[in-house]
């Protein structure tokens, strides 16, 4: 994009380690005190009746309920598996189900983050420690964003189930390879090259090529929610980062964030 960059530059607070240093608390689980911060209202009881998909199951009263918080990752490669996993997890098994909202999706299935009873074990982070998740870009709630990225983070360096694969990490100088998710959840790195604003858009540019290289979008209206955070996009240029949401083209393709925690600050330049 050739519109003018945008000019201050504070420095990026010490975030990249918002959850990393939490690793330890998951090398086997997540269990009753790493889960707590997801410890949400609670929203009823049930025993497991059946898995649905990879993050969605039955109980025996007729409710279904989708784990929140969560992504499924490449359905081609690695749908059965989750199935397994989750089924493993959870089939007749009770569960206590807590959230902060409880209406319910389109398809009729009530969002929630999920405890086994009577441990308290939160299965989405039993999942992310397995490999068998991606944590959301939709966990507003901190210290339960800290709870599951922490979960993800053991796992991807432990190499345990999707983080076995190079490929789980999509790389910014292939954006071909990036593209071919159109649709999907995926988590990107690359080294941000230059930020440009047009219009009501900051893009964080991964080529010089916008028609066919990666970018990171940030409408106007969330840049507020940055700067409270204390960070200007400009002050990621030349800087690595990893990013996750879902994938869109337009010319390329492009992840599009609203939150900051979207974002990853990763070491090195």
């Amino acid at each position: 994009m050739g519109a003018p960059a945008i000019s201050d530059e504070p420095q990026w607070p010490r975030r990249a380690g918002i959850v990393l240093g939490a690793i330890s608390l998951f090398a086997t689980a997540a269990g009753p005190a790493e889960a707590a911060g997801c410890a949400f209202e609670p929203q009823g009881e049930g025993r497991v009746a059946g898995i649905i998909d990879a993050r969605s199951f039955r109980l025996q009263d007729g409710r279904e309920v989708r784990l929140a918080g969560i992504e499924p990752v490449s359905p081609e490669k690695s749908a059965a598996s989750h199935v397994r996993a989750l089924a493993t997890m959870l089939a007749g098994r009770d569960v206590r189900l807590r959230g902060q909202d409880d209406a319910p999706d389109r398809y009729g299935r009530q969002p929630a983050f999920v405890f086994l009873q009577p441990s308290e074990t939160l299965v989405q982070g039993e999942l992310l420690v397995q490999g068998e998740a991606l944590v959301s870009a939709t966990v507003a709630h901190k210290e339960c964003a800290a709870v599951l990225v922490a979960a993800e983070a053991a796992a991807r360096q432990a190499k345990r189930g999707i983080w076995n694969d190079p490929s789980a990490i999509k790389n910014t100088e292939s954006p071909g390879d990036i593209l071919a998710g159109i649709g999907r959840f995926a988590l990107v790195e690359g080294k941000i090259l230059s930020v440009r604003q047009a219009g009501a858009t900051t893009y964080l540019n991964f080529g010089r090529n916008w028609t066919r290289d990666f970018a990171v979008t940030i409408p106007r209206r969330v840049l507020p929610v940055f700067e409270a955070a204390g960070i200007v996009p400009k002050s990621l240029e030349n800087r690595r980062i990893r990013v996750r949401g879902f994938v869109e083209a337009r010319g390329g393709p492009r992840i599009e964030v609203l939150r900051v925690e979207q974002i990853e600050l990763l070491g090195g330049t």
